[in-house]
C-alpha cells in the first residue's frame, strides 16, 4: 500500500496511526484494497461462489432458524433507495440491510443470588467492556452465572460482537468480539453472525459504524434494534472477504510497527528531556544550559517536554541558579542598603507604618521559620520570609444574590476563582455596587494585586493571576496587595507562586473541594533575593519563557503542517 512509505513521517503525530486504521478499514469495505484479487477471479463475479449466491444462502439460513424457533422472526425490513448508498460498490458484490442476514440479540439481567465470582458462564456488563483497554476479544467478565433454562436462553453464541446499547458508554465506540458463549446485560446488544459470512469482515466493517450517530435517546443515550438492523452493508464474495480480511490484518501490523516506533522515538526524546533538566538543575547550571541549548529543536518539539523546560526554568530561578554570574560580579549586594536583607527590614518598616496609620489590619504574629521548613538552601545574600512579610494579603466576600440592589448598575469588578485561569485577570461580567461594598465583607483591592483562588474545580486551586483593573473578590480567592516598598518584587513573586503551583495545592484540606485557607497563604515561605537580582532573574526567566513560547508555536506549527500533509496524503 503505497499510503505507508509516507507513515514515518507522518507518524510524528500519534494520532495518525489510529487515522490511518480507519481509512484502512474504509477502503476496505469499498473493495479498494482488493481491486488485484478481483482481476485474479472473474469467476467470483456470479455463480455460485458470487455475492449475490452467499447472500441468498445467508438469508435461506436465517429462514431455516426462523422455522425451528431458534431465532424470532422480524418485521421486514424496508428496501434500499438510491440516496442510502453511501458509495459505489466493485462489481459482484451487492447491498443489504444488516437485519437482513444478522441476528440481533439484546442481554439480560439476573437475580444476583445466582451472580458471583462462580458459575458456569461469563457474564459481562457494558461497562466491562473496558476491562480489556484497547483488546477486541471479550477474555475477562464483571462475574460469573451459574447454568438454569432461562440462562441457557439468554447466552450470546460465538461468532458475535456486543457493543453498549444505553448510556454515555455508547461514545466510547467499544466493540467487542465473543469467541465463545456469555452472558450480557441489558445495556449491552449483541450482533450475531451467520455461518457463510466471514465472521472478521463483519467485525472490520463494524468498526466503520460510529455508534454515537445512531443514538436516539434524550436523556438518556440509547440504540434500539431499529437502529442497528436497517444499517446497510457491502457484501463482497466469501473468497474477497477472506482477502480483505488478511490484507487489512497485514497493514494493520504494519501501522502498529511504525507506531511503537513512533511510541519508542517520543519516549526516547522524553527521557532525554528528563534527563538533561535534572542535569540542569543539580550540575553546573551555565555548562549544562550551554549543553541543551544546542539540543533545543530536536528534543523539545514535543508539547510535554516543553512544558517541563519551563518547570525547570522556574526552579533555576527560584533557587539563584540561573544568576550566578550575576551574584559574582555583584559581592555588594549581599549586605548593606542593596542587600535582600535590607529590603526585607525597609518592608516591614512600612507595613509597621501602615498598620499604626490603620491602613492596613494588624495580624497576628507570624511563626518562625523552622529549619524543618526550608526546602532548599539560598545563594549568599538572599533570605527567606513568609509571604505576608512582604505583602498585606486579604479576601473577599459573596454579596447575597437576592439582593439586587447590590448588584443592579454596579461597577466595581467582582472576581471569582476562575478569574485565575490566565496570568491576567481577564474583565469581568459581574459587578457589585458600592452599597454592596458598605453592607459586606468585600473590599476593593488595587489593580497590581495578586490573586490566588484558595479552592475551585480542578485545576483552579493554586493558579495566580494579576488584576488588571481594580476589584472585588470573593471569598474563594486571596489577594496579595504590595506595598510601596515591595512593590519591585512583584515579577518575582509571581514567577515563583508559579513556580510552587504543585506544592501549594498538596496544603489545601477538605473532603470533596479542598481549600488552602488564607492563613496557608500567608504563611507560604518565598525567597527573597536581593532587588537587583530579582530584576536580574525576571529578565531572564523572561526571555527564556519567550524562547519556550518560540518551540510551542514551532511545535504548532509542526503539527498542522503534519496534520495538513496527512489529510492530502489520505484523499
Amino acid at each position: 500500500m503505497q499510503l505507508l512509505k509516507y507513515f514515518h513521517e507522518l507518524s510524528l503525530h500519534p494520532n495518525n496511526a489510529k487515522e490511518l486504521k480507519r481509512l484502512i478499514l474504509q477502503l476496505a469495505v469499498q473493495g479498494k484494497l482488493t481491486r488485484d484479487f478481483r482481476v485474479a477471479h472473474p469467476e467470483l463475479r456470479d455463480g455460485s461462489y458470487s455475492a449475490s449466491a452467499l447472500l441468498d444462502q445467508i438469508k435461506a439460513e436465517k429462514e431455516q432458524l426462523i422455522k425451528v424457533k431458534k431465532i424470532k422472526k422480524e418485521n421486514p425490513l424496508p428496501a434500499i433507495l438510491p440516496e442510502e448508498i453511501p458509495f459505489e460498490l466493485p462489481d459482484g458484490w451487492v447491498w443489504c440491510r444488516l437485519g437482513e442476514i444478522v441476528s440481533l440479540k439484546s442481554g439480560t439481567t439476573f437475580s444476583k443470588d445466582i451472580e458471583g465470582d462462580f458459575g458456569d458462564f461469563m457474564y459481562v456488563k457494558v461497562g466491562g467492556m473496558n476491562l480489556l483497554g484497547n483488546e477486541v476479544e471479550i477474555t475477562t467478565a464483571n462475574s460469573y452465572i451459574c447454568k438454569t433454562p432461562k440462562v441457557e436462553n439468554a447466552l450470546i453464541p460465538s461468532r458475535s460482537i456486543i457493543f453498549p446499547k444505553r448510556g454515555g458508554a455508547i461514545a466510547t465506540n467499544k466493540k467487542r468480539i465473543v469467541n465463545f458463549p456469555i452472558l450480557v446485560d441489558l445495556n449491552t446488544m449483541a450482533i450475531i453472525c451467520p455461518n457463510q459470512l466471514n465472521f472478521s469482515y463483519l467485525f472490520h466493517w463494524f468498526l466503520t459504524i460510529d455508534l454515537w450517530k445512531l443514538n436516539n435517546g434524550t436523556s438518556v443515550p440509547q440504540i434500539n434494534n431499529k437502529d442497528i438492523a436497517p444499517l446497510i452493508i457491502p457484501i463482497p464474495s466469501l473468497s474477497e472477504q477472506k482477502a480483505i480480511v488478511e490484507t487489512v490484518n497485514q497493514l494493520f501490523k504494519e501501522v502498529e510497527q511504525l507506531e511503537q516506533l513512533t511510541v519508542e522515538r517520543i519516549q526516547l526524546k522524553e527521557q532525554f528531556a528528563t534527563s538533561a533538566l535534572n542535569q540542569l538543575a543539580t550540575n553546573n547550571t551555565v555548562k549544562e544550559w550551554a549543553f541543551l541549548q544546542e539540543h533545543f529543536h530536536p528534543f523539545f518539539n514535543h508539547q510535554p517536554n516543553i512544558k517541563k523546560l519551563r518547570e525547570t526554568i522556574l526552579q533555576l530561578a527560584v533557587q539563584g541558579k540561573l544568576t550566578s554570574d550575576f551574584r559574582a560580579s555583584h559581592p555588594e549586594l549581599n549586605t548593606g542598603s542593596n542587600s535582600a536583607s535590607a529590603l526585607l527590614d525597609q518592608i516591614k518598616a512600612e507595613k509597621a507604618r501602615l498598620i499604626k496609620e490603620k491602613k492596613i489590619k494588624k495580624e497576628n504574629p507570624l511563626p518562625a521559620i523552622k529549619p524543618e521548613e526550608i526546602p532548599y538552601e539560598l545563594p549568599e545574600g538572599w533570605v527567606w520570609c513568609r509571604i505576608s512579610e512582604i505583602v498585606d494579603v486579604g479576601t473577599g466576600s459573596t454579596p447575597v444574590k437576592s439582593e439586587i440592589a447590590y448588584y443592579l448598575n454596579g461597577t466595581i469588578p467582582w472576581y471569582t476563582s476562575s478569574a485565575t485561569n490566565s496570568l491576567f485577570a481577564a474583565t469581568v461580567e459581574t459587578k457589585i455596587t458600592q452599597k454592596a461594598l458598605k453592607e459586606t465583607n468585600c473590599k476593593i483591592f488595587p489593580s497590581g494585586s495578586l490573586i490566588i483562588a484558595m479552592y475551585g474545580q480542578g485545576k483552579t486551586r493554586g493558579q495566580i493571576s494579576e488584576l488588571v483593573e481594580a476589584g472585588a473578590t470573593n471569598q474563594a480567592i486571596a489577594a496579595m496587595v504590595f506595598f510601596e516598598s515591595s512593590l519591585e518584587t512583584k515579577p518575582f513573586v509571581k514567577y515563583y507562586f508559579r513556580k510552587i503551583y504543585s506544592e501549594i495545592r498538596l496544603l489545601a484540606e477538605g473532603g470533596a473541594q479542598p481549600n488552602l485557607s488564607v492563613g496557608k497563604v500567608k504563611s507560604t515561605l518565598i525567597p527573597l533575593p536581593p532587588p537587583a537580582e530579582q530584576k536580574a532573574i525576571v529578565e531572564t526567566v523572561n526571555r527564556l519563557m519567550a524562547l519556550c513560547d518560540q518551540l510551542e508555536q514551532e511545535v504548532q506549527l509542526s503539527e498542522q503542517q503534519v496534520e495538513l500533509v496527512m489529510k492530502g496524503v489520505l484523499r
